[in-house]
């Protein structure tokens, strides 16, 4: 098993502090991050930093890309009962237990970690459904006001159905 990165290795706030260095350095002046990182007690090679810095690169613009992606698509479908959420929730799932049946030897902290994310899933999953049945509920309730109005104002029953109809999203 090769050796854990000494930049993952870091304390949390020392490694968030070159995360941001990197992004705002564009991923650069590697030599100067390892010369600052001495000063703070840390003997970390540039060559160490600029392995550490590509793949977080490399997994910042993935992250981008999905991230643009995932807006195109939402501006593209609107998902007012939260369909999208449900498919995402269960895709990371799917993942999570494929990474969980390949660990060949009891990771504790991979273990722990997956732990914490399944329970922000479900957690997850159960407001997605809420806010879904909080729509569904306000949506009938509008339908059901607008209906009351529009007979008051001598709408016909067929105008009426037809109101209800969009507001509902049954309509074409």
């Amino acid at each position: 098993m090769p050796e854990r990165s000494l930049v993952a290795q870091l304390p949390p706030e020392v490694k968030e502090w070159l995360d941001k260095a990197l992004i705002e350095g564009n991923f650069s002046g590697y030599e100067t991050l390892s010369e600052t990182l001495r000063e703070k007690g840390f003997c970390i090679s540039k060559s160490s930093i600029h392995r550490y810095g590509k793949d977080f690169e490399s997994n910042l613009a993935a992250l981008k890309l999905a991230t643009e992606q995932a807006k195109a698509i939402v501006e593209s479908s609107p998902d007012a009962e939260g369909n999208m959420n449900e498919a995402l929730i269960r895709l990371v799932q799917q993942k999570s237990f494929q990474i969980l049946t390949r660990l060949e030897e009891d990771d504790g902290k991979a273990l722990a970690n997956i732990g914490h994310m399944v329970s922000a899933l479900s957690k997850s999953s159960v407001a997605v459904k809420k806010y879904a049945t909080e729509v569904k509920t306000k949506t009938l309730q509008a339908a059901e006001a607008v209906e009351k109005v529009a007979k008051k104002g001598g709408l016909s029953d067929e105008a009426v159905q037809a109101i209800r109809s969009r507001i509902l999203g049954i309509a074409d």
